[in-house]
């Protein structure tokens, strides 16, 4: 496989980690970046050896060089840095949130399909290791046909000390937390086809919700609650992990603290151990996530090279962000959202 070059605009909080996988990642390497902050853009240049090194991202693609670009940037930008990559015809990956509103992704998923160009939104959280191997449970047919779904994520973790934007917006736990766990549920169980939420602010020192509880109607016929919060003291601290419970025809599957895969079906029970790999460069507990970005810039590389869309292309991704939109709708209104209505 030729390597493929990559550039990397925004150099965050998160990007470093993108900068770690990138050079595990087989096949391809960043050889230039891009951020408005000259020290961010220094601390990232120096610390991964990269000497082009760009302030302004419209320079960056003037200058080229480079068979994909890697936007992890916050929202406000996206829509701008995406089409501006389908002006370039240059693959793009966008961090999530896709974007700022269900129109804008919808229009640079039109951007890149008019342009011919792959877009990936880095959607990582279904690329865990454990709940690969609960999809993957289920595919071998473990426990039949399911109807009940609980995909948890309960936390009192300060995630606001390394992200305090994330206190100032007027939308937080759904948009930043509650879109990789209604992802999974995606993943898990299918398209939805409605959805009723309810949200609450319990932290008084944040703008958004930091408690969620959704209730989604899948296409299949499947029931499953998707709930979240930052706000949930345990004995013991569970993040960044999500927790399943799976109900089926043929048995049930739990996703328990501490990443253990519990199936339970007319052959008995089994227990495996589905913990993540700890990468050189990782840190418990976000271990977990560290691998996922691998995992899913692993994936970019390898449907690249077969010509192949993404498991979280930009298409993908409009079905999950209007889950999103959705849920904050139904808990403003108080009513069930029809979500296939605003796909349409």
């Amino acid at each position: 496989m030729t390597e493929l070059k990559g550039a990397l605009i925004g150099c965050g909080f998160f990007a470093i980690n993108q900068m770690h996988a990138w050079n595990d990642v087989r096949g391809a390497g960043i050889v230039a970046i891009c951020d408005r902050d000259p020290e961010r853009l220094k601390i990232v240049g120096d610390q991964f050896g990269i000497d082009r090194r760009y302030g302004d991202a419209e320079a960056l693609f003037a200058d080229g060089g480079f068979d994909f670009v890697d936007i992890a940037t916050t929202v406000e930008s996206h829509r701008f840095l995406v089409e501006m990559a389908a002006r370039n015809k240059v693959p793009a990956i966008c961090q999530k949130p896709f974007a700022k509103t269900l129109s804008d992704a919808k229009a640079m998923v039109e951007a890149c399909r008019n342009a011919g160009i792959p877009l990936m939104v880095h959607e990582n959280f279904r690329w865990q290791t454990p709940i690969q191997a609960v999809r993957k449970a289920l595919d071998s047919n473990a426990i039949g046909t399911p109807f009940w779904g609980r995909f948890s994520f309960r936390s009192a973790y300060d995630v606001f000390s390394g992200q305090p934007y994330l206190a100032e917006g007027e939308r937080f736990i759904i948009e930043d937390l509650g879109i990789h766990t209604l992802d999974i549920a995606r993943y898990i169980l299918g398209d939805v086809r409605s959805l009723t939420a309810r949200t609450k602010r319990v932290n008084p020192g944040i703008k958004g919700e930091d408690v969620a509880t959704i209730l989604l109607d899948h296409e299949n016929g499947a029931t499953s609650v998707v709930d979240v919060s930052y706000a949930t003291r345990l004995s013991r601290e569970p993040f960044p992990e999500t927790l399943i419970e799976l109900d089926g025809s043929e048995g049930t599957i739990r996703l328990t603290q501490g990443y253990g895969l519990e199936i339970t079906n007319a052959k008995g029970t089994t227990t495996t151990d589905v913990s993540p790999k700890l990468l050189p460069w990782a840190s418990r507990p976000w271990h977990n996530i560290q691998e996922s970005v691998y995992a899913i810039q692993q994936h970019w590389v390898d449907q690249l090279e077969r010509g192949a869309e993404h498991s979280t292309s930009g298409a993908d991704n409009l079905k999950t962000f209007a889950l999103v939109e959705a849920a904050y709708d139904s808990a403003a209104e108080g009513q069930t959202i029809d979500v296939g209505a605003m796909l349409r």
